[in-house]
């Protein structure tokens, strides 16, 4: 299905189930999940008729990724809603599930403000739960819009400070459609650059210990018909070394008021090595990643994952034998340190791209007045 050698410029879309919707069947309404730690074996939806399923679909990661995060988080809402719930319940479980996404909180957010405001207005329990619907499915779609604008502006930028193409991006973690209601957000820039042909090579870091690069990365990369290679998380520093890397292009969970960025836990070291070889190294997100109530890198609450996700292997269709249901490859009893996610400080970050334009030389002031703009939306 993959194939690392495409040559650029072609490409085939994804011909995948989407990675999330809202169906109702006659026996009531439920949230379908393509559940990605199930990629990239097998293509295996999850049915959540509650809001407890879908938090424990977005703590196993079945659905993850900032963008979809806010998305899952917004229709979980509505789903607690239109399933006689209590909503307010509800939304406090769906918010603590991955505490650091912000997205997450702001999609559960808007669809509780949502169903508030039908009710306030004097409407009974089955209107509010058609408007915490109506603004999941406003977010999902202005989500799709977003992904193509930063896709759009990303491109831009790429050009502007590696003329001529070629471009060799290095990429970390997923950032696909995976993760969005569109092409997702650094990946989305990626792909543009090779739909224009301009894109010569894709690196893809494995992203231990849970390999969202090797398994949802290069399955995206694969499907799109995109010139890809995968290496080890470690072995970036001789890529770059080598002079093999144009830029780097990564997603954010959580951007903090001063410009630090919140992202899967390798990201950091990224940044350092890229800063050392003079490499553009970019950030992509929507503006609903930026927080403007987290001062700094420091105020980031940086989730801790259990241990045997570092203590232990898992595959679909794997036989498993340890205690968090995998293969283990440590000792028993082994303590691990297991951060999610690291942050990289402002000064590290060549540019943050988002749907509303490009911030750099990343700033307090200059974020500030991005996130002050207006916003545009999608009509709904």
């Amino acid at each position: 299905m993959a194939d690392p050698y495409a040559r650029p410029g072609e490409h085939k879309r994804p011909t995948g189930i989407p990675a999330i919707r809202w169906e109702e069947p006659p026996e009531g309404p439920v949230l379908v999940l393509l559940d990605q730690t199930r990629l990239p074996a097998e293509e295996q939806e999850l049915v959540c008729t509650d809001a407890s399923a879908l938090v424990e679909a977005i703590r196993s990661l079945a659905v993850r990724g900032a963008p979809l995060l806010g998305i899952a988080g917004a229709y979980g809402v509505a789903l607690a809603a239109a399933r006689g719930f209590d909503v307010d319940e509800a939304a406090a479980a769906l918010e603590g599930a991955r505490p650091t996404a912000v997205n997450l909180s702001v999609g559960v957010r808007r669809a509780r403000s949502a169903y508030r405001a039908e009710l306030a207005q004097g409407g009974g329990h089955e209107q509010g739960a058609r408007a915490a619907l109506a603004a999941a499915r406003r977010l999902h779609e202005e989500d799709a819009e977003a992904s193509a604008r930063m896709a759009g502006h990303g491109l831009a930028l790429l050009d502007e400070l590696l003329p001529g193409g070629g471009h060799r991006v290095l990429t970390h973690c997923n950032t696909g459609s995976l993760v969005s209601g569109g092409e997702g957000t650094a990946f989305a820039v990626a792909l543009a650059a090779h739909r224009a042909g301009r894109l010569r090579r894709l690196w893809v870091d494995e992203t231990r210990p849970l390999l969202q690069g090797a398994r949802l990365t290069a399955y995206e990369a694969g499907r799109n018909g995109m010139a890809y290679t995968l290496l080890t998380d470690n072995a970036a520093g001789s890529l770059f070394a080598a002079g093999e890397v144009d830029a780097v292009l990564i997603g954010a969970d959580r951007i903090a008021a001063d410009g630090s960025v919140a992202n899967k836990v390798g990201s950091y070291p990224l940044a350092v090595l890229a800063r050392y070889h003079h490499v553009p190294f970019i950030v992509v997100a929507p503006v609903t990643t930026v927080d403007p109530d987290t001062p700094d890198g420091a105020s980031i609450e940086v989730e801790q994952r259990p241990a045997f996700e570092v203590t232990e292997v898992t595959a679909p269709q794997v036989p498993m034998a340890g205690a968090g249901g995998g293969i283990p490859v440590a000792p028993l009893g082994t303590q691990a340190y297991n951060p999610a996610f690291d942050v990289t400080p402002a000064e590290l970050v060549t540019a943050i791209v988002t749907e509303d334009g490009v911030v750099s030389p990343v700033t307090a002031e200059g974020l500030a007045e991005l996130c002050a703009r207006p916003r545009r939306v999608t009509a709904g």
